[in-house]
């Protein structure tokens, strides 16, 4: 199966995806996309995707999956090991629920259109684009840090000992925090596991800086 990525090198989005190609040992063509150009809003890539964000994963079939955690949870069903998602039912809601923190509750009001929107309505300049991007970093990483020390399901990563769902969106939100000079220190746990991710090939070959087209 030929698959085609769609994406940005900086995109926390793609960086998710990306990892999650690497561990399940897929090969797909690197298609890059320049954000700030506007590059997702020609006619062609709203034909693959008409809300104009990136990832979109093209099958060889032409069939074309969006959304990042919509795409993990196919490749989890078809490409089932590894395995991205524990075998219990609490194991797999308790994995969820980490990574939706940070996709549900950091990236919807992070992303680059919130921010051009502070920008272009309010007049948000960049100190106060990076006051906004931190205090909901700070929210959700207080709580997230706070579930995972306090937790025995927690181990070498976000759940057990090999890596998942949760530390797919881990690993991409630190690097997007980086962006805004925002470092792990003040959150041990989730440093440690960020650690031994970039120790992994699969998440360090989809880190922003590792890409064809990073600038």
């Amino acid at each position: 199966m030929t698959l085609r990525l769609h994406n940005f090198f900086r995109s926390s989005t793609s960086v998710r995806l990306r990892a999650a190609l690497n561990l399940k040992g897929l090969e797909y063509d690197y298609i890059a996309y320049q954000l700030r150009r506007g590059d997702t809003r020609r006619p062609d890539f709203l034909a693959l995707n008409p809300a104009g964000l990136v990832p979109a994963l093209e099958r060889e079939d032409g069939t074309v999956l969006t959304q990042s955690l919509a795409i993990i949870e196919w490749l989890e069903e078809t490409r089932p090991q590894p395995a991205l998602l524990p075998a219990d039912a609490d194991g797999r809601a308790r994995v969820r629920s980490l990574a939706q923190m940070i996709a549900c509750e950091i990236h919807p009001l992070n992303n680059l259109r919130v921010l051009g929107r502070l920008a272009e309505q309010f007049g948000a300049d960049e100190d106060a684009q990076k006051e906004w991007f931190t205090h909901w970093v700070r929210t959700t990483f207080d709580a997230l840090e706070t579930r995972l020390a306090g937790d025995a399901a927690t181990g070498a990563f976000c759940h057990g000992d090999a890596p998942g769902m949760a530390d797919l969106c881990l690993y991409a939100q630190v690097w997007n925090n980086r962006r805004f000079s925002i470092e792990t220190a003040e959150w041990p746990t989730i440093a440690r596991i960020f650690a031994a991710l970039d120790a992994i090939p699969a998440f360090r070959d989809a880190a922003p800086p590792n890409q064809s087209d990073a600038v």
